[in-house]
Parts: structure tokens; C-alpha cells; sequence
């Protein structure tokens, strides 16, 4: 089995090649970014790639898109992204892709076990999709109403900024102090897991947010 890795530590790469070379993979390339992983791939024609989530130069989602631009070129590419996060941006169109075939998403700090982990990576090269537990639990949690996770006062708060009130109306029309209704918004921005920005940007997507769930 042709196998590319896609790792940005060097340790963790030149690790995770010895592991899977001492288990019969030929490991044919092993890179840090996602450029150099495309590259490789449209060099070497491996039947497996196993990358993170998280590379060089923006650290947010690289590995994911590379990912996914390689199964829309061959949906026959099986794919293993290896990662210390979920990343909910990417990661429902990446288990899309290829019909959902020939797919995994672990957990680097919840594979405990070599053997099984090696055993995982064979069944998605054969076709098997391989989602840890955890991602699946946070991706269900992704796709819930995100209000559902505001209190009662949250919600109050957001709803007078879609009504335009500044943080000193609300703070007159809930009877809080400044400070709490910055904490208030503060914790709605994030409850929301809104993209960090500059905070007038955040509270209109905050705004579009609350819009859209309102029945």
C-alpha cells in the first residue's frame, strides 16, 4: 500500500512514517504543508493519504481542503485526516466526497492502540469510512439549532442587538452594568463559534445568526 503523509511536525511525520513502514506501507512521500501534499500526490499516484488537519501557512484548515480537492480529482483516493481537532468547516464535505467511500477522521490523542490504528487505516484503503466517535458527537452538536446553547439571558441580549440597541440601551432596558452586558455578547459571540474577526463584524453575524433560527 502507496501511502502519503501529510504532517507539519516533523517528529510526528517521521514518526508516523516509521510506524506504518515497520507495518508493510510504503510510505512514498511525507511532507509539511498542503501544497507540497497535492504535489505529492500527483507525483507519486499513492492508493492512501493520512494528513492533519492543521498546516502551514494559515493553520486553520489547509489539510482538509487539499483533501478534499484530491478526492474531487480521484474519488478513489482514500483519505485518513489525523487531527488533535475537529474542524467543522471542511470536514461534512470531506466525508461527502467520494460517496462517502474510502474515508476516515481520527483523533490523534484518542488512538491508544497501534494496532487497531493500522488496522483502521487498511479498512479505509479497502473503502471503509472510519469516523471516531467524537467527531461524529460534535458534528451532530455542529448541526443542532446553535441558539439552543444561548441562556434565556443570552437570548435576551441578542435580541435587542438585532434590534440595534447599543450596549448602553441594553444595559438600560435589562438593568445590567455595562461590563455585563460586554460579558453577555462576549459569551453569545462564542457560544456561536463565530470566525474571529473584528467585533462589529461578529456581531452581524451574530444578528444573521439569531435571523435565521427565529420561527
Amino acid at each position: 500500500m502507496r501511502v502519503v503523509i501529510a504532517e507539519d511536525s516533523v517528529l510526528l511525520r517521521e514518526g508516523l512514517g516509521g510506524l506504518l513502514a515497520r507495518f508493510g506501507f510504503d510510505v512514498v512521500a511525507a511532507v509539511g504543508d498542503a501544497d507540497a501534499l497535492v504535489a505529492a500526490v500527483e507525483r507519486t499516484r499513492p492508493g492512501l493519504v493520512v494528513t492533519d488537519v492543521r498546516m502551514p501557512p494559515g493553520f486553520t484548515d489547509e489539510g482538509l481542503r487539499a483533501a478534499i480537492a484530491l478526492r474531487a480529482a480521484d474519488p478513489d483516493l482514500a483519505v485518513v485526516a489525523l487531527s488533535q481537532y475537529v474542524q467543522h468547516g471542511y470536514t461534512a464535505e470531506l466525508l461527502a466526497s467520494g460517496q462517502g467511500r474510502a474515508i476516515g477522521y481520527l483523533l490523534k490523542d484518542r488512538v491508544v492502540d497501534v494496532a487497531e490504528f493500522v488496522g483502521t487505516l487498511r479498512r479505509v484503503a479497502a473503502g471503509a469510512t472510519v469516523v471516531d466517535a467524537e467527531v461524529v458527537r460534535q458534528l451532530m452538536l455542529r448541526h443542532r439549532d446553535p441558539l439552543e446553547r444561548l441562556s434565556s439571558r443570552e437570548r435576551e441580549v441578542l435580541a435587542l442587538v438585532a434590534e440595534g440597541h447599543s450596549n448602553a440601551a441594553i444595559a438600560r432596558i435589562l438593568s445590567l452594568t455595562g461590563a455585563g452586558v460586554v460579558k453577555h455578547i462576549g459569551s453569545v459571540l462564542s457560544k456561536l463559534d463565530l470566525p474571529v474577526s473584528d467585533d462589529t463584524n461578529r456581531r452581524v453575524l451574530a444578528v444573521l445568526t439569531y435571523l435565521r433560527g427565529r420561527p
